[in-house]
């Protein structure tokens, strides 16, 4: 029992240290040897937890999934059971705090995600699994994923440095996605 704990405590240790690394020196500056350095690990218990870079990219990834799944859990259990839409509101949400403040960790994360594309795959199925649980609960399964793709383009596009819109405009933006009874004004009069 000692023994797993003591593995985990370092394997979070090393995530971090990573985490600290990219933040600090962006994700080019993320080598072993610097996480070795940084968490004043041993490389050889360092390779013990993660062979290379990629798996360490991967753990990073599963991270920020993991974390961004919480706030979604946490926006969800706000809404209700009974909350039209709520899954849709829920991730436009998470969304809204992905773009209202964009973090230098998840944007040297994508950074080395371009490095190695495959890396995604972990994303998009999470995504695909996203888009299915929105489509079944929408009254219109296409217009709740524009709603969505809109959010997560903003958010994305927050995270490549493209905050162009006021705090406001911004914020009155994704109001404007989450706010059902808009949407349904808009598909009754057929604009």
């Amino acid at each position: 029992m000692k023994n797993s704990f003591r593995s985990e405590q370092s394997r979070n240790l090393i995530i971090q240290s990573a985490l600290t690394i990219i933040a600090r020196d962006g994700a080019a500056r993320l080598t072993l040897d610097a996480i070795a350095k940084e968490s004043g690990i041993s490389k050889g218990r360092l390779t013990h937890h993660f062979k290379n870079k990629e798996e360490i990219i991967k753990a990073l990834l599963e991270h920020q999934i993991t974390y961004f799944g919480a706030q979604h859990q946490q926006h969800l259990k706000a809404l209700g059971r009974d909350h039209a839409e709520a899954n849709l509101i829920a991730q436009i949400s998470t969304l809204y705090e992905i773009y209202s403040k964009p973090d230098p960790i998840a944007f040297a994360i994508l950074g080395a995600l371009m490095e190695n594309p495959m890396l995604l795959l972990p994303t998009l199925q999470r995504d695909s699994e996203v888009i299915q649980s929105i489509k079944a609960e929408a009254e219109d399964p296409e217009l709740a994923i524009l709603r969505w793709m809109a959010a997560r383009g903003l958010a994305i596009f927050s995270l490549l440095g493209g905050n162009i819109l006021s705090e406001k405009e911004s914020q009155k933006l994704f109001e404007r996605l989450k706010d059902n009874k808009q949407w349904q004004a808009l598909k009754h009069n057929k604009i």
